[in-house]
């Protein structure tokens, strides 16, 4: 089996992350770039029909033309996103998509979401992106052109899509997947924080902006 110990481990990553609420039973994927010819992917319904219960050779590993070179599955449509963020950037080694409990409050009122915690601070700011279907071309294409703003920046970067959830890409899967609980706490911070800052109990520091 073709990266046997990298696929087993991409499975522990994801059930961890369903059931600690960082994605839902609607979806989510992540893979991870192998080298330059190979990334391995979590297929399609990985949520919806497997609860995130996937074993290794469920795992696909897939060319950088969208081809299945092995694995028990279908490709997902969103896999258009992912290849995105890897043809913009070469230190990209992980793409993360998930759609996590906090900070789809976030995303589906189309909000930017207010960065305060120490542990997300190098992610900068924390957009949401302007609204396209899920798995759709035009939506590829947000999160491209999304990337090249970021320049040299991109690893890691998080954005959040619009009514949708949110994209990590980070260096390597654990990195990607530790950059997503950050954030959930964020979110979570965040909620709570604007919610003091309208009650009038406290006001969100540094001058940090809610939209």
């Amino acid at each position: 089996m073709l990266y046997e110990a990298e696929r087993r481990d991409l499975c522990t990553v994801v059930k961890t992350m369903f059931d600690r609420f960082n994605t839902n039973a609607a979806g989510g994927n992540v893979s991870v770039r192998m080298n330059g010819n190979h990334i391995i992917m979590t297929p399609t319904l990985m949520s919806q029909e497997k609860l995130c219960n996937l074993e290794p050779y469920q795992i696909l590993v897939v060319d950088m033309n969208e081809n299945i070179v092995e694995g028990d599955g279908r490709i997902t449509r969103e896999i258009n996103m992912h290849m995105a963020c890897y043809h913009e950037n070469e230190s990209i080694g992980c793409v993360l998509h998930a759609h996590p409990k906090e900070s789809f409050v976030f995303a589906t009122l189309g909000m930017d979401m207010p960065n305060l915690t120490e542990a997300t601070q190098k992610l900068g700011k924390i957009p949401t992106l302007e609204y396209r279907p899920a798995t759709t071309v035009e939506l590829a294409e947000i999160v491209r052109k999304h990337m090249i703003s970021l320049g040299e920046k991109v690893t890691p970067a998080a954005m959040l899509l619009n009514k949708h959830g949110i994209l990590i890409t980070d260096e390597t899967l654990h990195k990607a997947y530790d950059m997503l609980e950050r954030i959930e706490y964020n979110a979570y911070v965040a909620s709570k924080a604007l919610v003091f800052e309208k009650l009038g109990i406290a006001a969100i520091p540094n001058g940090v902006s809610a939209h």
